[in-house]
């Protein structure tokens, strides 16, 4: 119950003046997002490909309201990914996106974002690596699947997000296993109307399920976004009844949640990317985290207690 109620607080700008000024924040956002500049996250980069593991890098932001504030979200990216050029690390380090930081809800915004990523897609490649989009509420989403397509003529290994609580992804999940797609499950992590998505847990894991089952049985790459352990173990059933190697699909995890199993299912061989978000304006990204999860809320409060 508590979930919808902290994503309406996401959009708050009150709440957001008292979760940014409370002492205690800081430390407890920095255990899901680990610096605000690209100097800042280098060494966890470096630390967690030097154990095995893979990332797709978030610079958060999302409450764009001109297209100078779009520029500076495609120049972030940008940045970011001249120091992995540096680094010299391939495809164990990607971007994911955002559409609406880049300037997506504006007035022409959907030829605006499309201008804004396409740099960004054609930086990764030029360092051997590649970008997915994000899924965001479900009224982006013919936005981002048509932005999607149009990257994939030229740059085809572009990734994108279909979430499971939505009514709709049965459906996007057969058009897009094709071959040669990437394409990362998740459950869902906005507030949605009744009329457009599951609102129950156990309706949502089992949608989750049937998507990941088209996935896995189609010919493109899937990629699991969970940290649940049962969605893990039957991902793992479902790869294996469908004949895939290791290297055929992966799993992905936020930074901050379950690293040990990041390090387990790496040292068994699995692809394992972790989620890692940087930046400055961290609060939607945040205030979703702790809705996700109760264990993240009682963490929260239970440090603000300890603190106060």
């Amino acid at each position: 119950m508590l979930g919808p109620v902290i994503l309406a607080a996401s959009r708050s700008d009150r709440m957001r003046r008292l979760v940014t000024a409370a002492p205690v924040t800081k430390q407890v956002v920095d255990r899901f997002i680990p610096g605000e500049g690209v100097d800042d996250i280098v060494p966890i980069i470096e630390d967690l490909t030097a154990r095995g593991l893979q990332l797709t890098m978030d610079v958060v932001g999302e409450d764009i309201t001109t297209p100078e504030q779009a520029y500076a979200a495609r120049d972030a990216y940008l940045a970011l990914i001249d120091r992995l050029a540096m680094l010299d690390l391939g495809e164990k380090v990607e971007m994911s996106v955002k559409l609406s930081m880049f300037g997506q809800a504006l007035d022409g915004g959907h030829e605006l974002a499309l201008s804004n990523v396409r740099p960004v897609v054609e930086a990764a490649a030029a360092i051997g690596t590649t970008v997915t989009l994000d899924a965001e509420d479900h009224t982006t989403l013919d936005s981002m699947f048509a932005i999607h397509e149009e990257l994939r003529k030229d740059f085809p290994q572009t990734g994108c997000v279909i979430q499971a609580y939505l009514f709709r992804t049965e459906a996007d999940a057969r058009r897009l296993a094709a071959a040669g797609s990437r394409v990362r499950l998740v459950k869902g992590a906005y507030k949605e109307p009744a009329e457009v998505a599951y609102q129950q847990k156990h309706e949502i894991d089992k949608a989750y399920v049937r998507v990941l089952r088209t996935l896995m049985e189609g010919d493109g790459y899937p990629m699991i976004g969970s940290h649940d352990p049962r969605l893990i173990a039957i991902a793992q059933e479902l790869a294996h009844r469908a004949g895939r190697k290791l290297d055929e699909y992966e799993f992905q995890m936020l930074y901050g949640i379950r690293s040990e199993e990041h390090l387990r299912l790496a040292a068994e061989g699995h692809r394992m990317r972790v989620y890692t978000a940087y930046g400055t304006d961290w609060y939607g990204y945040f205030m979703r985290r702790l809705a996700e999860k109760p264990a993240n809320l009682r963490f929260f409060l239970r440090s603000m207690v300890s603190t106060g």
